[in-house]
């Protein structure tokens, strides 16, 4: 009768990880063996890993990923100059930490948006957190809040992630006021957070697309100074023959710092 009125103490002080653990122990005659001191500290190494898994849990799901990828699902032998040392590196996240970029670009279907929700999802693993968003769809949204009084609420939202992944960059060209928005989402986050941009546009191109000079200037200056740059090469993962199995969720990676 006592232990149930302890496992629903613990339950009540939110320690689930030590509840389930002491239950399990109750349950396992070997444990009985084990010295009090160690018994105990096997409840708190279960509570400590059932506060980090569910953390864990809650930094995924408000990333938004669009794709449940994750950089050891990456094949490395796929023969298309996938740079491994470059991506395990970046897998480590302390670019995030260091606040810098990476600017992954290449044709449609080869691979972007996975590599970005693998990296991603790489530094929520580390303990920092994301925010994946299409940037037509944000360009909408900011215009869009304007008139409901939004606008502030928003941007505040974009700047707090450790990491904010800006897939389909400049998949049109972007308007005037297209890229005043942008200039005010990334100069919110310049040396304070990391951004990741997924473009079919090699980054060569992007100062054009942005249509005003002045505002292509700031953005280029603030997003390509201090970035990691990932061309992806090869045919498109889409049109493979479908009897051939799943699409391979690599691309082909070079890159370097600038």
């Amino acid at each position: 009768m006592l232990i149930h009125q302890t496992l629903d103490k613990l339950e009540q002080l939110n320690l689930t990880g030590m509840a389930t653990a002491l239950r399990d122990q109750l349950e396992q005659t070997q444990y009985l063996e084990l010295p009090f001191e160690d018994r105990i500290g096997l409840l708190v190494d279960r509570e400590v890993s059932w506060r980090e898994s569910r953390r864990l849990a809650t930094r995924l799901k408000a990333a938004k990923l669009r794709h449940q990828a994750t950089v050891e699902d990456i094949d490395f032998r796929a023969p298309r100059g996938l740079d491994r040392s470059m991506i395990l590196s970046l897998a480590q996240g302390a670019w995030v930490g260091a606040h810098h970029n990476v600017l992954v670009t290449g044709a449609t279907g080869c691979g972007k948006s996975y590599l970005a929700c693998a990296l991603a999802q790489a530094a929520i693993r580390q303990g920092y957190t994301a925010l994946y968003v299409r940037t037509p769809r944000m360009l909408d949204d900011l215009a869009l809040s304007r008139g409901d009084g939004r606008y502030q609420t928003l941007l505040g939202q974009l700047s707090r992630a450790s990491l904010l992944v800006l897939d389909d960059f400049l998949l049109t060209k972007a308007t005037v006021e297209q890229a005043r928005d942008l200039l005010e989402v990334i100069e919110d986050r310049v040396q304070l957070r990391s951004t990741l941009v997924a473009s079919q546009l090699p980054v060569e191109m992007w100062h054009e697309a942005l249509t005003d000079p002045t505002l292509a200037d700031a953005i280029l200056d603030r997003l390509v100074s201090n970035a990691y740059r990932i061309p992806l090469k090869g045919p498109s993962m889409r049109r493979r023959d479908p009897l051939a199995g799943p699409p391979e969720t690599d691309s082909a990676v070079t890159g370097s710092k600038r």
